[in-house]
């Protein structure tokens, strides 16, 4: 294969991935700043913020089952073809965010509406990242698969930057302007980014593993019975491990801005800043993390980062509690880039690698999203709710974050045996069939 081929997969596996980040901040970050006001009308403002956080949430829960739908489809027809209809998806749903009537203009048909799109964005987002990961990995030479599976990665903070970005332009608007519509223009835009993803997609062909199972006639009926009866241990796994690689990822880049605005007193713009600056230092490293990984081993990098995770959730809160901006920055950055970065950057091509490829898709989506449902969209709300039961205390969101650093340790344990397992599994299935 080209050097051109090649570029042209990784980028048909970065821009999806790019597309639903930026979709999905641009969601939790209106959740915190515009939702809570102009759809989910309350009196009181800590429960208004609940509910839009609520609905932020919710469509974690529908991860799960855009998984299973789509890695089926993955599985059984192909990984190209599911990622068109993914992407789709996922850009009809943000781009009718943006023409949506408030609260105000149609009452409670505005949030239901709201939720409805949001549970679609849900719906593509749950099959998309397994195709994207897969797309690079099953491309990837042996020796550099671990720089690869981190491409897709990188979208997710790509993703971040460009809706940040949106937002920061935005707020410069007088707040009369960006309440009105200034909120609405990122939505919107976002067609934009779809048409590229899906002319992109459009020249690439076939994963040569898919190719590799179809030709050898070991497509599964049904992969999500497959994926349960043999390869059980493999999406607990997964699970655990996503934990910490999602819950404290959503509270330093999405709760952290209503947190640091109506807790701290900063701007929104200094908060829009520090999260900004954090994820294009964190797009950086991701790649760097995963081609180390090629050389450490994946396993070793996920434990550091997960271990320093632990280690500064109490620093994190207590530098925000500074109220300086430079340490705001300082914080996130630590944070997102320093000690994220390796986690996220080793995850897909961890989790790719102890799935056979007849199941990878449906193996990875399952887990991975499982773990999202159970730990991201719950964060920002769990986090919320932390603070209004604790009199706006930190010290129980900081606790949250060690919790979710020892339920990914104990799970990362397992990864060796569970590849050694599946292996075996393979062979007997195999000899089964025979």
């Amino acid at each position: 294969m080209s050097n051109k081929q090649m570029r042209r997969i990784l980028i048909a596996s970065l821009v999806g991935s790019s597309i639903e980040w930026f979709d999905y901040f641009l969601y939790g970050t209106m959740a915190a700043l515009v939702f809570n006001q102009l759809f989910f009308v309350n009196e009181d403002p800590t429960v208004g913020l609940l509910l839009a956080y609520a609905s932020f949430a919710l469509s974690f829960f529908i991860r799960p089952f855009g998984g299973i739908v789509f890695s089926h489809i993955g599985d059984r027809i192909g990984r190209k073809k599911t990622l068109v209809l993914t992407l789709s998806l996922m850009g009809f749903a943000t781009f009718a965010m943006g023409l949506l009537p408030t609260y105000q203009a149609i009452g409670v048909a505005a949030p239901i509406l709201l939720i409805t799109l949001r549970l679609i964005q849900g719906l593509g987002i749950g099959g998309e990242w397994g195709g994207a990961l897969l797309l690079a990995t099953e491309y990837a030479p042996p020796e550099r698969r671990g720089l690869f599976g981190s491409i897709p990665q990188m979208g997710v903070t790509i993703g971040m930057v460009m809706g940040t970005l949106a937002l920061w332009i935005m707020t410069l608007l007088p707040e009369a302007s960006f309440m009105t519509w200034g909120w609405r223009v990122p939505f919107v835009l976002s067609a934009l980014l779809v048409v590229f993803g899906l002319w992109i997609r459009k020249g690439i062909d076939e994963t040569p593993e898919f190719k590799r199972v179809q030709e050898a006639g070991e497509i599964p009926k049904l992969p999500i019975v497959e994926t349960l009866k043999y390869h059980w241990r493999a999406v607990l796994i997964t699970i655990g491990a996503k934990v910490v690689e999602t819950a404290p990822f959503y509270i330093f880049s999405t709760f952290v801005v209503s947190y640091a605005t109506a807790n701290l007193g900063f701007t929104r713009t200094a908060t829009l800043s520090a999260v900004m600056i954090a994820t294009v230092v964190t797009t950086i490293l991701i790649p760097i993390m995963g081609h180390l990984s090629d050389k450490v081993g994946r396993k070793k990098l996920y434990i550091a980062g997960t271990v320093a995770m632990a280690l500064f959730a109490f620093p994190y809160f207590w530098m925000l509690q500074q109220g300086s901006v430079a340490l705001l920055i300082l914080a996130t950055v630590i944070a997102l880039g320093v000690i994220w970065a390796p986690i996220t950057a080793v995850l897909g091509t961890m989790f790719s690698e102890i799935f056979d490829a007849k199941v990878r898709y449906t193996g990875v989506s399952l887990g991975y999203q499982i773990g999202a449902a159970v730990a991201g969209g719950t964060a920002p709300l769990v986090a919320t709710a932390l603070l209004a039961q604790f009199n706006n205390s930190y010290v129980p969101v900081a606790l949250y974050i060690i919790f979710t650093a020892l339920v990914s340790l104990l799970a990362i344990w397992a990864v060796k045996d569970v590849s050694a397992k599946n292996a075996t599994t393979k062979v007997r299935a195999q000899e089964s069939r025979a």
